[in-house]
């Protein structure tokens, strides 16, 4: 975990999730609130609401380099706008868990906003995981809705095995899935469920390694206060250009990396995953990057790695070892 977010993180809470009462929010929706005695007002959506209080919905999220998609931040609203109306239409209400195993793409991280705006519980599992794991965390956490890759082996199986869940599918490209296909059409705007600094804003189950894997409760202020803190120490600034390899169904390419950006109105260089190549062409372009230390022994064993190369840089990140 990178420097100083075990501090911001210190109020995880390890759990049993099946035994969490899924807290339903009795507030009407609007979109103006504040925040008052540590609960929400009415419409305001704690996380979602301080990650986008500075954004310019002209400013660019994600620079379109390459082959990649560009995408705005008024583009993020909208697009999780209506992520969270097909999550609605989907039967999600506040408090319910949304499991995904999906490939990592933009549609993905505007799936995890649109949970966080319907005032459901965002769960991102490892690609790693297969059909006995993902039947655990399914049984553990009973979550409403679980999105998949498209043709991923494992979904027939939870199909049979948890008829109750909606399971939905998520690919790579922009459009792929009954997921995407879902949120087409629907409206760009959505008032977001009032959500409080103490109401579960995602799980993430850890490792495992001295025993079965448990649900760690993240509330929403865990999640902004850690991005406020990040955003602070590393001084981020809405110039700044973040080159992002990381996975983000973990700790440091979600919660971390996605959410500074977010909340200092910067922007992102999105690559799909770790490709030598395709960072040493970006990092001119960047001012930023998070990584792991295998991310780095890569790069330095590489002769293009030089000075000219990363006169822009001003900081890079190690962590989640």
């Amino acid at each position: 975990m990178p420097i100083g977010a075990h501090r911001a993180l210190s109020g995880l809470v390890h759990c049993n999730v099946r035994r969490l009462a899924k807290g339903q929010s009795d507030w009407p929706e609007n979109a103006v609130a504040r925040n008052l005695g540590g609960r929400a007002m009415r419409g305001q959506n704690t996380l979602f609401d301080g990650l986008l209080s500075r954004s310019d919905v002209g400013r660019t999220f994600v620079l379109p380099l390459g082959n990649g998609m560009g995408m705005t931040y008024g583009d993020v609203l909208s697009t999780s706008a209506q992520y969270a109306h097909a999550l609605v239409d989907l039967g999600v209400r506040p408090g319910d868990r949304v499991a995904v195993q999906a490939p990592k793409s933009l549609e993905m991280l505007m799936l995890y906003l649109g949970v966080i705006r319907a005032g459901a519980v965002f769960l991102p599992l490892n690609t790693a995981y297969v059909a006995d794991e993902l039947s655990y965390f399914v049984a553990d956490a009973e979550p409403h809705v679980l999105v998949g890759a498209p043709g991923a082996p494992a979904l027939d199986r939870l199909r049979a095995d948890f008829p109750e869940v909606r399971i939905e599918t998520l690919g790579a490209s922009p459009g792929e899935g009954s997921c995407a296909a879902l949120r087409e059409g629907k409206p760009a705007n959505f008032d977001n469920v009032a959500r409080g600094p103490d109401d579960l804003a995602a799980i993430l189950y850890t490792s495992g390694t001295t025993g079965r894997s448990k649900g760690a409760m993240l509330s929403h202020d865990n999640l902004l206060s850690n991005a406020k803190v990040l955003a602070d120490h590393w001084r981020f600034a809405d110039e700044d250009r973040l080159l992002h390899a990381l996975p983000i169904f973990h700790t440091h390419g979600l919660f971390v990396a996605t959410n500074v950006v977010l909340l200092s109105g910067a922007s992102m260089i999105f690559l799909p995953g770790f490709d030598l190549d395709a960072i040493i062409d970006a990092l001119p372009e960047s001012t930023v990057m998070m990584g792991v230390p295998t991310f780095y022994t890569r790069l330095l064993a590489d002769p293009r790695l030089d000075r000219e190369r990363t006169a822009a840089m001003r900081l890079f990140v190690s962590g989640s070892a």
